[in-house]
Formats: structure tokens, sequence, C-alpha cells
């Protein structure tokens, strides 16, 4: 073979590594731009997370997590990471994808919290009508016993007719409505409420105002039957 040969020979070996090498630059490049990207693409979640955690804290009366570290001989640094525990070795990509699946399951975590914030402590499984039917019926009942005490402390003289009926017809139903109304406000309220919940004020005032004189009612007929 001439010298020109193998200098033709060497030339084109030496053109296909610099095409090798060019290729293998844009894929390493491109691979590069795609980590990047994906890193920022993970940092913007994590910030939307770290403010959706701040008013999540805040709904339920905790200071932002995010708030600056004190500053003074009681602040509590963390210690520094270690270079030895760091893995040269470790793939970025895989390390993407890892961060990548625990904030997926973060937002599911946190999906799961604002659902269970979305619901009232008091039945949560209730629908808000069943629920405020419940709460007045059962102040209701509570006003019902109080009402048996006073007939009974009424049949012993302690207790005048007048005032006995004045507490049957207004007392204890409006007691028993006003108790209801501030139990749906404390405990029928989500934790994430952006407007006031319903009481349905006429349904509550009906049950309240119509049981306790019923049940009296009921126990006059119930004595005079047994008689």
């Amino acid at each position: 073979m001439s010298t020109f040969d193998e200098y033709a020979a060497a030339v084109r070996q030496l053109s296909v590594q610099v095409r090798e090498g060019e290729r293998g630059a844009a894929a390493e490049a491109e691979r590069r731009r795609r980590l990047h990207a994906g890193m920022a693409q993970v940092g913007q979640r994590l910030a939307a997370q770290g403010q959706r955690l701040d008013q999540l804290g805040e709904a339920i009366g905790l200071p932002p997590a995010t708030a600056a570290a004190p500053d003074g001989p009681d602040a509590v640094t963390e210690p520094p990471v270690a270079t030895a525990a760091v893995d040269p070795d470790a793939d970025p990509g895989v390390a993407l994808e890892e961060a990548r699946r625990l904030v997926d399951e973060a937002d599911l975590r946190t999906r799961e919290v604002e659902a269970l914030a979305a619901r009232p402590e008091l039945l949560p499984t209730w629908s808000p009508a069943a629920r405020a039917v419940a709460v007045y019926v059962a102040c209701a009942a509570a006003g019902v016993l109080l009402m048996l005490v006073l007939v009974v402390a009424s049949g012993v003289g302690l207790v005048s007719g007048f005032t006995l009926g004045a507490w049957i017809c207004a007392g204890l139903p409006v007691l028993s409505f006003a108790a209801g109304w501030l139990i749906l406000g404390r405990w029928g309220r989500p934790a994430l409420a952006t407007v006031e919940p319903p009481r349905f004020v006429p349904l509550g005032f009906v049950i309240c105002v119509a049981l306790v004189p019923t049940a009296y009612c009921a126990s006059l007929l119930l004595v005079r039957f047994l008689r």
C-alpha cells in the first residue's frame, strides 16, 4: 500500500471518529438539557408544594414551614453533608426519576389531606342537610329532657305553671336552636372552608320549636292514658 493510500485511510478513519464524537457530544448535550429541564420542573413543583403546605398549615393554625430559621445561639443548623457520602458514579437520570416519583407521591398525599380537610369534624360523611337535621334534633331532644326535669319540678311545687309554660313555649326551643346553630358553626365547618357553611336556620328553628312543645303534649297524653 502506498503512502497516499495509508494517508487516505487514516483521514477516513479520523473523519469517522470525528462524526462519532460530534454525535456523542450532541447526545450528551441533549441529555444534559433534558436533565436541567427536569430539575427545573421538579424545583417548580417543590416550590408549589411548599406554598400549598404553608396554606394548609395556616388553615390549622401552624406557622409556615418556609419561615426563616431563628438567629442566635438557639438556631439549629443541619450538619454538612459528607463528601464521601455522595456517589460520584450515580446516574443523574435515575436520581431525577426518583425525585419525580417522590414529588408525585407528595402530591398524592397532599390531595388526600385536602380531601380530609374539606370535610367537617362532625359527621363528615353526611350531607349538610342531614347533618343539620341530626344536630337540631339532638339539641331539641336535650331540650325535651330539660323539659321533663321542669315538669317534675313543677309537680313538686319548685317551678310555677307560668314559668313552666314560658320555658316550654319559648325558652327551651330557643336554647335548643341556638345550641344547634353554634354546634354547626363550630364542628360543622371544614378546616379549609372559605365560606360559612349552611346552617339551615329555618329548618332548625321549626324542628326545635315544634319538637319541645309536641313532646310536652305527648307526655301529658301519656300521663292521662296511664291514669
